[in-house]
């Protein structure tokens, strides 16, 4: 039996940043403005601050001025929606990105909550949320994992998913909602599953679009595939791995890749799938956002 595609994220995340070059380019040229992204984060979590790294580096390769505000721990949070109200204001500053998780003694979503809207790069905001709801997909930022799961869905099917069945197993607000949402907006028919649904597993076999985000290792069997189906999974759990030696461990995602690519007809990988794919729309919200403060029409990615 034939075995699934394999859908690269690499690829597609390669592709979303040139066109976010050339459209950074294309804004400095026309206007004289340049790119502004703002990263704050706060504390010293060594996974938070290779992400931050990743971020910074991307940014400055698109050709954005990318800042960074590296706060101590002890940081209050009078002093942190100080630093945001700043940036809310600062005209060179397009995107705002708050690094999570924040520090215990703060709370996050008080912060989220108090980016404006349009400098909203990470798509969290309840405006965006709502445009996203009602199907303004063009002066509304989404959320980056999703809206790169997206284009990975479309690289397959197109543009227009009528007729499909898409199931999105996990409805954090994070992703599984905002997921839903452009499946929905792109004429699929969904599903949203998650702990409480009974029978998951016959509820996985209607799909021709399935996308896992439960964040639970190999949870997704291939008796729960249809055959040919498309299964996108954005799991990212670290497995121990002694083989590889010693205090080694590995990336594996939320579907048995190995028996799952043997029934689906495409399937993104763990990693190299929807993980490169979130810097690269975060790059795009961050043009968009630029485009959009400066009269500019948004690039399609």
């Amino acid at each position: 039996m034939a075995s699934a595609i394999v859908i690269d994220g690499k690829q597609a995340a390669a592709s979303v940043i040139e066109a976010v070059k050339a459209a950074a380019a294309g804004l400095e040229m026309q206007t004289g403005v340049k790119t502004g992204l703002a990263v704050i984060i706060v504390g010293d979590d060594p996974a938070s601050h290779t992400y931050v790294g990743a971020k910074s580096r991307m940014a400055k390769e698109c050709g954005f001025n990318s800042i960074q505000h590296t706060l101590p721990a002890e940081t209050t949070q009078e002093e942190l929606a100080g630093l945001v109200g700043s940036l809310n204001t600062d005209a060179s500053i397009h995107g705002i990105l708050v690094q999570l998780p924040l520090p215990k003694h703060l709370n996050s979503d008080a912060i989220i909550q108090s980016i404006r809207p349009e400098k909203d790069v990470d798509g969290l905001h309840v405006v965006n949320a709502g445009k996203l709801t009602i199907g303004d997909l063009s002066t509304g930022l989404i959320s980056c994992t999703p809206a790169g799961a997206m284009l990975l869905v479309r690289s397959i099917h197109g543009h227009d998913l009528s007729g499909l069945n898409a199931v999105v197993i996990g409805r954090s607000n994070l992703f599984g909602k905002p997921m839903a949402q452009l499946l929905l907006n792109a004429n699929a028919t969904v599903t949203t599953a998650h702990s409480r649904t009974k029978d998951l597993a016959s509820v996985a076999r209607g799909a021709d679009i399935l996308v896992a985000a439960v964040g639970r290792p190999a949870m997704v069997k291939a008796d729960w595939i249809k055959p040919g189906a498309t299964v996108i999974d954005v799991g990212i759990n670290r497995l121990a791995a002694p083989e590889r030696c010693e205090g080694k461990s590995r990336l594996v995602g939320d579907v048995a890749y190995d028996e799952v690519s043997r029934v689906a007809g495409a399937i993104t990988p763990v990693p190299g799938g929807v993980g490169p794919m979130t810097i690269a729309m975060l790059m795009a919200n961050t043009i968009a956002a630029a485009s959009h403060a400066n009269g500019l029409s948004t690039p399609s990615f």
